[in-house]
């Protein structure tokens, strides 16, 4: 940059300057320096730059799996609402590991992030290194997305309560009790969703209804799921004739076991089962029978993450949305309804 700024005949503060924000300088500077950029296809190592700053303007991401394509669309707004704010992001995989979980916390903490936002893994498993996320937080703002770590820190999600109430309410209408099929519990939300069913039921006088299943620790749902199934196949069956899943990945595994073991899915008087499932993933319109679900809000998930995020490093920014003025925000679910239930 000292070259270039010499090359262009302006100091080197002022080309930084640019480089910060374009609109900060005159538009003669401005037309100046972009001309020698042309010219000479310099372009500044933001990288470098961050790491020389007090603070740097790289937030960091960790997601349990870097293939959820739920984690993919919370990704994809946050990266583009940090973009605009001015920050790089940097975005790490646990793969559901707490050690890989610990590595990238580490990795994040060398890089001088400004903030982090992270969907911690399961309860369980952050005992582990609680201790080490807890110091992180005191030292870098986090804003915990999908799943809460504890009671303290900042937490955007679901309101599972609610989207689980109201998919259960709405199968417990059809004529048979519907009978839940568990998720891993690889993050909180397993847990969440399986309370919120049994007191659903429970309200309509109903008594709840858990398929058995073989403990899994594994964010492959559709593999467990589709495997379980045809466990449960084999010895006869499923006890109601309609399936609520924990998420729509296991509803995709529940769906292929089925369909593959020449029974109908649907809610005609000809079908053996009915299927749905809880998230709406970006497949679950596609999939056959499409698939009945609750819908979380993805894009507002993200924005108010990073907006948390971003109003935690800069506390001159003011948001009218009443919600930020929580620790912990949940955002209600919409019914989906579609051919499978």
């Amino acid at each position: 940059m000292e070259e270039f700024a010499k090359a262009v005949g302006l100091s080197r503060p002022t080309v930084s300057k640019y480089f910060q924000d374009a609109s900060s300088v005159r538009v003669k500077v401005r037309e100046k320096i972009e001309a020698g950029l042309a010219e000479t296809g310099f372009r500044p190592n933001i990288f470098a730059v961050n790491l020389n700053r007090r603070r740097s303007k790289i937030i960091g991401l960790i997601f349990p799996s870097s293939l959820d394509s739920f984690y993919m669309g919370l990704r994809r707004q946050i990266e583009a609402e940090a973009s605009a704010a001015g920050y790089l992001t940097f975005v790490f995989s646990s793969d559901g590991k707490a050690e890989l979980e610990a590595e990238a916390i580490e990795s994040l903490t060398a890089l001088n992030v400004a903030g982090v936002i992270m969907a911690p893994v399961a309860i369980g498993k952050q005992k582990i290194h609680h201790d080490k996320i807890k110091a992180l937080a005191r030292n870098i703002p986090i804003v915990f997305i999908d799943a809460p770590f504890d009671e303290e820190e900042a937490f955007i999600g679901t309101n599972n309560a609610q989207s689980m109430a109201l998919i259960t309410d709405y199968l417990t209408r059809l004529g048979d009790r519907p009978a839940y099929f568990d998720m891993p519990w690889v993050t909180t939300n397993g847990i969440e969703r399986r309370t919120a069913y049994a007191a659903t039921m429970e309200r309509r006088g109903l008594e709840p209804l858990f398929i058995e299943l073989e403990p899994a620790d594994t964010w492959d749902f559709e593999r467990t799921a589709f495997d379980q199934t045809n466990t449960i196949l084999s010895r006869g069956g499923f006890p109601s004739k309609i399936i609520l899943c924990a998420n729509d990945r296991v509803a995709f595994g529940v769906l292929a076991a089925v369909n593959q073991a020449g029974l109908k899915v649907g809610i005609g008087p000809d079908c053996d089962l009915r299927v749905a499932g809880h998230d709406n993933q970006p497949f679950s319109d596609y999939i056959w029978p499409p698939l009945t679900t609750v819908s979380q809000n993805t894009t507002e998930m993200g924005r108010l993450a990073i907006t948390l995020l971003l109003s935690k490093l800069d506390s001159s920014r003011v948001f009218e949305d009443p919600r930020m003025q929580g620790h912990h925000i949940l955002l209600n679910a919409e019914l989906v309804l579609r051919a499978s239930a």
